[in-house]
């Protein structure tokens, strides 16, 4: 059976940002029949209208890479109670310009890290709000908020909480299943 494709992005531009270790214990822990692969949006500049026709090489790889997957991984933190602006500027580009957004039909899921207790509640539900918008499928269940995240990583970013590590199990395992049921719902014509 053909691997599940998962593009795995991070809300945090921080080198040693608990969600880009989230990530990075996603893509180890990944299922067999699953691959991820991790886009950097760093480099991606301020959304402007203007160039959407004709976007950045960045813009159009992160499109490319989009389009190329089966299913999206948001790895996000917690800003000002809602999801980082450079998460929301990626977000963005890829969508315009209108009628060409790569992330349409696109099955997701969300998992966040946050030295606070109730993680990333906030951002995740931001995130599933806009994904309405986008006519993506964000996966309901499990949700994956990594609260007191500080004590859930080792010193070298490496995730060490077991329940937590299951969790991420499962919130993958639950994506494969999702891409795949929607993928064969789409090739049924539903």
């Amino acid at each position: 059976m053909e691997k599940i494709k998962i593009l795995g992005i991070a809300g945090s531009l921080r080198k040693n940002s608990f969600n880009r270790a989230l990530l990075n214990a996603a893509v180890e822990l990944s299922p067999a029949n699953a691959e991820i692969d991790i886009f950097d949006i760093s480099e991606i500049p301020p959304f402007n209208q203007d160039l959407e026709t004709d976007p950045p090489a960045i813009v159009a790889e992160f499109k490319k890479r989009i389009r190329a997957s089966d299913a999206v991984l948001f790895v996000t933190p917690e800003y000002n109670y809602s999801i980082p602006g450079v998460l929301k500027n990626a977000i963005d580009w890829a969508s315009r310009p209108y009628g060409d957004s790569a992330w349409e039909g696109k099955p997701a899921a969300i998992m966040g890290a946050s030295m606070g207790n109730i993680a990333t509640a906030r951002a995740q539900y931001d995130l599933r709000k806009i994904m309405v918008f986008l006519d993506m499928h964000p996966l309901n269940r499990p949700e994956v908020m990594v609260g007191n995240a500080h004590e859930k990583f080792d010193q070298n970013g490496r995730l060490t909480d077991e329940t937590t590590r299951e969790i991420v199990k499962k919130q993958l395992d639950e994506l494969v299943k999702w891409a795949r049921r929607l993928k064969a719902e789409h090739e049924n014509g539903r």
